[in-house]
């Protein structure tokens, strides 16, 4: 499994809806060292765990769909402990409200689900497990669970006789958010929450500004103060009262 070519295949698979009806993308992390793959899937759904920052007109609070500490430990924890005797690779899947995570192997002979969940070390696969933590993927043994177990609560996992799964419910607040990447790119999502902030408080001084005379005060382009309005209507932050040409722009939060 750590050779540089073997047999071992993680899956990502993602889906547009809440089930597995509609799948847009089925891809394959592995045939590798099964360190390198582990690092491929932790960048892919690092990406796909994209923040949502909540703008308001005093602050920016940012939060990911999954707390990111308990979700690089599940994927960690499924590659890991599973059971790869039976050649059945662990599976990562990304739906538009949770990840499933999903290792095979169930619990060890002999272990509980009161040990499962007492944060010691019962590892599947010794040596991997040695190899992980000689690379740095796993800091301390037995660590793992209760990183996990300090954002959420037990009910997330899903223990059968050959299978478990981990559930990850999204953080979707119900109130307007701003989208960035979950892979730390989001200086440009970063630069328009600044500049929106801009945007208000023009608006607060001149409810009939134009985007033309936005632009030059801001020192952008009016296609992307256009942009930047179309955001903030789209997030119920601001409302057009009247026509376009003799209309002002009302700020409602």
């Amino acid at each position: 499994m750590l050779a540089d070519e073997n047999g071992v295949s993680i899956k990502v698979a993602k889906y547009a809806g809440s089930d597995k009806v509609d799948l847009i993308e089925n891809e394959e992390y592995g045939y590798c060292s099964l360190i390198k793959a582990t690092h491929q899937v932790l960048e892919k759904l690092k990406i796909e765990n994209i923040t949502r920052a909540k703008v308001t007109n005093t602050k920016r609070v940012e939060k990911n769909l999954i707390a990111p500490i308990p979700m690089r430990e599940a994927v960690i924890n499924a590659i890991v402990h599973s059971d790869f005797s039976r050649e059945i690779p662990p599976v990562f899947e990304i739906f538009n409200d949770k990840m499933i995570f999903t290792s095979y192997g169930g619990l060890l002979p002999g272990q509980s689900k009161e040990d499962f969940f007492s944060c010691s070390s019962m590892p599947r696969n010794r040596e991997l497990m040695r190899v992980f933590k000689d690379v740095g993927l796993v800091e301390q043994l037995g660590s793992g669970m209760s990183r996990i177990l300090k954002e959420y609560d037990k009910s997330i996992f899903h223990i059968s006789e050959h299978f478990i799964k981990v559930e990850f419910p999204f953080s979707l607040p119900k109130d307007n958010t701003i989208i960035a990447n979950g892979d730390d790119n989001g200086n440009e999502i970063g630069d328009d929450d600044s500049e929106m902030m801009k945007v208000l408080g023009l608006l607060e001084e001149n409810a009939s500004i134009t985007a033309k005379q936005m632009s030059e005060q801001m020192d952008i382009s009016a296609r992307k103060v256009s942009r930047l309005i179309k955001a903030l209507k789209e997030n119920g932050k601001i409302i057009r009262v009247g026509s376009d040409r003799k209309g002002y722009w009302k700020i409602t939060q």
